[in-house]
């Protein structure tokens, strides 16, 4: 069992992600941004028909969900990280071969006529790098659409604490894009400003949804953050002071920025 939740050729950066998201039994409750985004993904697939779908990082199946009842394929392959939630995924695409593993690193086939990603690029250790895996997994004239997040993602945390994810910037994504080879590129920002009602809320929905301001080392910084009682109480302190705003009954509240990287492109 202990195989098939955490392949063996996992790196401890990959295992640290699959065991937050593990410990996030209450994902689905309380990640309405991410259900948010799956649905803008679904009103950008170009066709309803396809020969053969590939889904990367499926988790709990909110993409997957939305696939299996709007969009028919002759094939699905579906990819997550790790083996917690074959048996959920499984059940929502009964038709569907699930492959468990690190999409950066296992072979999963090509000519793809629709290769899509909802909220999972960004843990990527090299996410621009999903650009040219994805030109080479698609069949020709076959869609890559999926979502990340910008820089500003989660700017009052990244202020505070110094911790977060490496985003690339638009222009980056748009460069990684043109150079290998797609067509009729589009990329859209979308910004949402989560109010909670004190700063401790914030890291609590964070936890919920399987984003942890500690142990999820990124590549711009590889050391695990720590929270300490004067630390917590600090961070309270500063968010406060910072980022401090009034809800739509005009009582105050806090904000969280998720700002939301929308991109799509097809195979020439």
């Amino acid at each position: 069992m202990k195989n098939m939740e955490y392949p063996s050729d996992l790196s401890s950066r990959k295992q640290r992600i699959a065991q937050h998201f593990a410990q996030a039994t209450r994902y689905d409750h309380h990640a309405n941004i991410q259900q948010l985004v799956c649905n803008l993904l679904l009103a950008k697939i170009a066709y309803s028909h396809h020969d053969s779908v590939l889904e990367i990082g499926a988790g709990t199946g909110q993409m997957t969900r939305l696939l299996a009842e709007n969009i028919d394929s002759q094939q699905w392959i579906i990819n997550e990280l790790a083996g917690k939630q074959l048996p959920i995924l499984q059940s929502i695409s009964p038709s569907a071969k699930i492959v468990i593993g690190d999409a950066e690193t296992i072979n999963l086939g090509n000519n793809y006529s629709l290769v899509i990603s909802a909220n999972a690029v960004q843990w990527f250790d090299n996410p621009l790098r999903f650009i040219d895996q994805s030109y080479q997994r698609l069949k020709s004239n076959g869609q890559l659409l999926f979502n990340t997040f910008t820089p500003n993602n989660f700017s009052q945390i990244k202020s505070l604490t110094g911790q977060g994810l490496h985003y690339p910037t638009l222009e980056d994504w748009r460069l990684a894009l043109t150079t290998s080879g797609f067509e009729q590129i589009g990329l859209s920002t979308h910004r949402f400003d989560l109010t909670f009602s004190n700063p401790h809320d914030v890291l609590k929905h964070m936890k919920l949804t399987g984003v942890s301001t500690n142990q999820t080392a990124t590549l711009l910084n590889d050391s695990p953050f720590m929270w300490t009682k004067s630390r917590l109480q600090q961070f309270g302190t500063d968010y406060w002071q910072q980022f401090s705003a009034r809800d739509d009954n005009g009582n105050l509240c806090v904000n969280l920025t998720y700002e939301v990287l929308m991109i799509n492109a097809f195979k020439p």
